[in-house]
């Protein structure tokens, strides 16, 4: 059982959570990576609600169970693209230590992506780590299934 419900009672801070979604999810960075980065920083930070979310967002839109499987040693797995690979490097980094994401880092990220999705990468990255920090402490579980 979670220790409190934020939806319920900071409604409007949540809200304004779910506003900053909307708008990434808008943007041109695509949804394959989006899902990615977010289940690799519910991986590190250990948010069991967040990874099952995104794992599931992840199959319904196509991705396919091997890569999800080998996302936690991604550096090792051939499955992922070199935008996948730029993104997920700043994703670790940025998740692990915020004030160390190195320049080969960023430059991957830049030679991969245009300067809007780069930003909205950032975004998405600073995201998924505010809801891992709201989801795991509160012990969020996901709905039981099969």
């Amino acid at each position: 059982m979670p220790r409190l419900n934020v939806t319920e009672l900071a409604p409007e801070v949540y809200g304004a959570f779910l506003q900053v979604e909307r708008a990434i999810r808008k943007g041109p960075l695509d949804a394959a990576i989006r899902e990615l980065v977010k289940i690799r920083a519910s991986q590190l930070n250990g948010c069991l609600f967040c990874l099952d979310m995104h794992i599931h967002e992840a199959r319904e839109l196509g991705e396919s169970e091997d890569r999800i499987y080998q996302l936690s040693a991604w550096r090792e797995s051939e499955l992922y693209t070199e935008a996948e690979r730029a993104a997920l490097a700043y994703a670790e980094a940025a998740t692990k230590r915020p004030d160390d994401v190195s320049d080969e880092v960023w430059d991957a990220v830049t030679a991969q992506f245009t300067s809007e999705e780069a930003a909205l990468l950032v975004a998405q990255v600073a995201q998924i780590n505010m809801w891992n920090r709201v989801s795991a402490p509160m012990h969020a579980r996901p709905p039981k299934r099969g």
